[in-house]
């Protein structure tokens, strides 16, 4: 298919500017060529573009492209790349019709580009409320945007759904969509099914109540809202669902909101005309402070079946009933046609974070099957005749007793987007392995605006030493695992250097790509997991690959950007191997020649620590202890962050105890997404915080401490690996 905009590329690079909210140009009559997306073009799913978030409403991320194949992959080279001016974590899927390519950037800035030379033919910046990021519970990111019509739809961290003119970038309507009195973003991509626009939201640890929204892609105007969770009995429902999950909530539960969010993924079946959404964590995580008398508390960690047309609830199922571990089932869901047990069967598979792989019916939500994917200690099996988890004895942390959990709250596969291949048969999964210690907190009141884990953070904060952290890196890892979903079991897996590597993408030459945190782009044999070719990205992969054809020329694209909760908290102690060089594009294609920008020597900056300041051991540790339950979620785990956020440490705002409190009690940072922490410490706990940050910066444990630190020991490792395979052994089908 002929390219959309041969000539308006060149006249919107002259008309581009960074200090403008938009730019466009006039369009000729060629230009006016474009084919508005409808359900018939999304189910039709031509090779040449990618229409939907997940290509198809089934979100198999699969393509039937297949020039490049297991045979000539090696012979990629970039064909072009795009810096976008950003060094926050880039989540975008790209989307591609017509010959453009819609992106989001940091901030929610929306790019459409050439999808063959990368030429920028509109910008538009919606000009956020940067001060929302302090509600963001995972960096300022944005999973992309949706199309319909001749529009484009996008959500924005700070709850706003805005339709632009798909041509110029022009907007058509922007509506709010979100309680401003209440600490939600939207970080997700829209979906849009027979004409509405659906978008849900974040905020769950901050103290929201979760919902789904459908509005009209013409006019903007709300249709229907599904909530989650229920609200205050007093109140009444809104519907029977919510009177029906109410009987399984104890408490008050509804003064700290509940959470429940439908932060990322939904799929869509169009024969059924059934809407999946997968529901997210309880607020706060403790379900024993959430619901104290206890209760499963729906419609936390679900798949739900709505009708889209309504928002009417069809059916659910819970894959962590009574979920306190932050196991959201929000993760990505997948449709597919499985032979099961010598039956067709329309499913739903998902790989939430709480380490079990499910096949459930799609038309009834009945569980079908499930399997551990990675190592689990929480559950020994899922029932398969109740679909329920069977838990193991003390893995509910009460009282002071704390529980090294596997997976931690990173999750088993967290947001990252899998692949299905109806070739093989086999889902790819990143997949990962990070242990968490969960203990509940003491005297635990809710405060709006900030994390409500219900957790004593104390015990989770990373170990100093170096023989239990080099133990602890050891154990954490990253794979990309072949599952096979019939018979519950990985086919083969590839390891990594490290956790939070990118979504997959599979082809149908049987070529599988991936990007990791250690800064690479690579491609594998889909049957065997053999890597077939390597590239270098400078900095680290976070967002899902996409392919697509124009001209006869098959292209793959991928955004990087290191960035995300991990990369933010734990990124400076657990080094990827990645740095923080910004956000880019990159398109590949077979031949290409193009080279990324050299790395630049990045600034020079003070390194030298603010003068060390003689405060007592009992203030240091206060303000570690509110340093770790307040900062430490985006400025890194011992006041050490990777670098998208300005390190601590050797900020300047610490060797003043005046612009100290200026910045964290006054705001005077918060249009950067700095929180104010006014009426929520008090000046005692602010300095100790800043004690506590000068104290770990005249420490041994820099950054280049954390890097030294090499594998384990032969002892350790050994034990490490028998520790797996104990785990693995015990937990592989119950």
């Amino acid at each position: 298919m002929k390219h959309l905009f041969p000539l308006l590329a060149l006249l919107a690079l002259a008309a581009c500017g960074d200090d403008t909210a938009h730019q466009n140009v006039e369009l000729s009559d060629a230009d006016l060529a474009y084919v508005p997306i409808s359900e018939r073009i999304i189910l039709e799913a031509s090779d040449d573009g990618w229409r939907s978030h997940g290509r198809t409403y089934s979100e198999q991320r699969h393509s039937p492209l297949s020039q490049i194949s297991t045979d000539n992959v090696d012979e990629l080279g970039l064909a072009w790349s795009i810096e976008l001016g950003a060094d926050r974590g880039i989540e975008v899927t790209p989307i591609v019709h017509n010959g453009t390519m819609f992106i989001t950037s940091t901030w929610n800035i929306v790019l459409a580009l050439d999808a063959v030379t990368g030429e920028m033919l509109w910008k538009h910046d919606p000009l956020v409320d940067r001060k929302q990021a302090a509600l963001g519970c995972c960096d300022a990111v944005n999973r992309g945007v949706a199309l319909w019509g001749d529009d484009v739809f996008t959500g924005t961290i700070d709850g706003r759904l805005i339709s632009l003119d798909a041509l110029t970038g022009e907007v058509n309507w922007d509506v709010n969509t979100i309680d401003k009195s209440k600490p939600y973003t939207i970080t997700g991509a829209p979906r849009i099914v027979n004409g509405m626009v659906l978008i849900g939201n974040g905020g769950a640890e901050f103290g929201v109540r979760g919902y789904i929204s459908a509005y009209n892609a013409q006019t903007g105007e709300m249709v229907w809202r599904f909530y989650t969770v229920p609200g205050n009995p007093e109140l009444g429902f809104e519907n029977d669902a919510m009177a029906k999950a109410a009987e399984t909530w104890t408490g008050e539960y509804w003064q700290a909101g509940g959470g429940g969010t439908v932060w990322d993924s939904m799929a869509y079946d169009p024969e059924l005309n059934q809407l999946y959404i997968g529901v997210g964590n309880g607020s706060p995580w403790n379900h024993g402070i959430r619901s104290p008398e206890g209760g499963d508390n729906l419609y936390l960690s679900s798949i739900v079946a709505l009708n889209p047309d309504n928002g009417e609830y069809i059916w659910h199922y819970q894959s962590t009933p009574a979920e306190t571990w932050d196991y959201t089932a929000t993760q990505h869901m997948i449709l597919a046609e499985l032979e099961i047990e010598g039956q067709m069967r329309k499913v739903i598979m998902q790989a939430p974070k709480n380490g079990f792989f499910y096949v459930l019916d799609r038309e009834t939500g009945e569980f079908i099957s499930a399997n551990n994917y990675v190592p689990v200690t929480w559950a020994t099996h899922i029932d398969p005749e109740s679909g329920r988890p069977v838990e193991v004895e003390g893995a509910r942390y009460s009282g002071s007793e704390p529980v090294l959990t596997l997976p931690g709250s990173y999750g088993g596969h967290n947001w990252m987007p899998m692949s299905y291949s109806p070739e093989t048969g086999l889902v790819y999964i990143p997949a990962q392995e990070i242990p968490l210690v969960f203990g509940e907190a003491e005297d635990y009141e809710y405060t709006p605006g900030i994390w409500n884990t219900g957790l004593n953070g104390m015990f989770a904060v990373l170990p100093t030493d170096v023989p239990t952290l080099t133990y602890l890196k050891a154990m954490v890892k990253g794979r990309l695992i072949a599952w096979d979903p019939v018979k519950q079991e990985a086919a083969w897996s590839v390891e990594h250097k490290g956790p939070w590597n990118g979504g997959v993408l599979s082809t149908k030459s049987n070529v599988v790509f991936q990007g990791t945190a250690d800064a690479h782009f690579a491609a594998y044999n889909a049957a065997t997991g053999e890597e077939l070719w390597k590239y270098f990205t400078q900095t680290g992969i976070v967002a899902a690959p996409i392919t697509y054809s124009i001209d006869g020329e098959q292209y793959v694209a991928v955004a990087a950007g290191w960035g995300g909760a991990y990369a933010l908290i734990a990124g400076g102690v657990l080094p990827s191997g990645s740095r923080p060089d910004g956000g880019r594009l990159m398109v590949f294609k077979l031949g290409g020649t193009e080279e990324l920008p050299e790395i630049t020597e990045q600034a020079i900056r003070d390194t030298t620590p603010p003068a060390p300041i003689d405060v007592s051991k009992e203030v240091i540790a206060l303000g570690e202890y509110t340093y770790v339950h307040n900062c430490s979620v985006c400025h890194g785990e011992q006041a050490l962050s990777y670098g998208s956020i300005p390190s601590l440490r050797l900020s300047n705002i610490t060797k003043s105890s005046e612009t100290w409190r200026t910045v964290v009690l006054n705001g005077a940072l918060s249009g950067y997404g700095m929180p104010n922490f006014d009426g929520i410490l008090d000046e005692d706990e602010v300095e100790a915080v800043r004690a506590y940050v000068i104290d770990a910066a005249n420490s041994e444990r820099t950054a280049a401490f954390y890097e030294s630190i090499g594998k384990p020991t032969v002892e350790q490792e050994s034990q490490t690996e028998a520790d797996a395979e104990s785990d693995s052994e015990e937990n592989a089908g119950g």
